[in-house]
């Protein structure tokens, strides 16, 4: 059945599997199944870990059914997060510091970090007093996709850790925890300056084995590098090309947008502006504003600490540049509005500038 399995997969290297680079967009979400099933061969642990080929691909497919199909949040990202730490581990040479059985557990878990997402974050569901803000007291929707995962696992039509020893299988649910956990934002904040202390004290010594060492033979030090690349997964579309993350943001934006919607219609509240499609116009300077207080530190950081992320990084700042044009366009823009508006007066000059503004507006729209 492996072999059988084998050849009926996209080869890693003729879909970029192992590219930070890799785009989704060429793909049909059957063949992302695939290409899911591929990375789990490349990385040795379907017969080492004897994982039956029908229950991966039933797990695979029924991961990928799991999502919804919404604008963002929905099965190409799912997907996305898993390959980009498959990628992390084998050609960013993060792998040295895990375990075979480790390593499967984090690009499982990225497969289904953000599995039976609604298309709202964690505020949304305490504010609107939803069923899991009920259920979960902090990080919300996180737990939620802990909670599916763990109940796939239930499943022994599905479970592809049925053969694990009981130890064993006791890891991959704690290993499963750290990671979707660490994709609440709210808690990568507070382990950054644990991470970039790692980074430092792994700089100062010299010896390569002696590097492994520390970070592979202490749990905590593990697990905050691991928290910190499930955050790098994450949000690594602001760092893919420029013709996938110009598009990406667009989607990101538009699950926002669809959010404030909501947040006016349903809870009668005036959206912040990343939220508000009222504010489009404004999506490059936010773009701007998200590289550099969110993004920028994580892939900074692992470009430090491994010279083999330093695509990510490079990435990161190409498409900054790239958003920072745009956003100096439209502030041109609304600087020559503002001085004409100066020099008009009167009703018919402010009808004037408003016919003007409406004018610019459209030819500016971001496609």
């Amino acid at each position: 059945m492996y072999k059988l399995l084998r050849a009926r997969i996209p080869d890693a290297k003729k879909v970029e599997l192992l590219e930070f680079r890799f785009s989704d967009f060429p793909l049909s979400e059957f063949e992302l199944i695939q290409c899911g099933i591929r990375c789990f061969f490349e990385l040795g642990v379907v017969e080492k870990f004897k994982v039956p080929a029908e229950t991966l691909t039933r797990w695979m497919y029924t991961v990928r059914k799991g999502y919804r199909d919404i604008t963002y949040h929905n099965w190409r990202h799912g997907f996305n997060v898993g390959q980009t730490m498959f990628t992390l581990l084998l050609t960013g040479k993060l792998k040295k510091y895990y375990s075979d059985l480790e390593a499967f557990a984090m690009v499982a878990a990225g497969f289904c970090h953000d599995i039976d997402h609604r298309g709202t974050n964690n505020l949304y569901q305490t504010k609107s007093a939803s069923p899991l803000a009920k259920l979960h007291s902090s990080s919300v929707m996180e737990r939620h996709h802990l909670q599916y995962s763990k109940t796939l696992m239930e499943n022994e039509n599905l479970n592809i850790f049925q053969n694990l020893q009981k130890r064993q299988f006791e890891t991959v649910q704690h290993l499963f925890e750290v990671c979707i956990i660490a994709t609440d934002l709210a808690l990568y904040f507070k382990k950054r300056t644990m991470f970039q202390k790692i980074v430092d004290q792994c700089g100062e010594i010299k010896d390569e084995k002696e590097v492994i060492n520390f970070v592979s033979n202490n749990p905590t030090r593990k697990e905050i590098v691991m928290a910190m690349m499930m955050t790098a997964c994450d949000l690594s579309a602001i760092t893919k090309p420029w013709e996938v993350q110009s598009k990406v943001a667009l989607m990101v934006a538009a699950e926002f947008w669809e959010q404030g919607d909501l947040e006016r219609t349903v809870l009668d509240q005036q959206p912040i502006p990343m939220m508000d499609r009222n504010h489009a116009d404004e999506l490059p300077k936010m773009q701007c504003g998200f590289i550099d207080f969110v993004c920028s530190f994580v892939y900074k950081e692992f470009a430090r600490f491994h010279v083999e992320i330093t695509p990510m990084f490079d990435g990161l700042n190409i498409n900054r540049g790239e958003w920072r044009a745009l956003a100096d366009v439209h502030e041109a823009k609304i600087k020559a509005i503002e001085d004409e508006k100066k020099k008009l007066e009167g009703g018919g000059g402010d009808a004037a500038v408003w016919c003007l503004w409406d004018r610019k507006r459209d030819h500016g729209k971001y496609r």
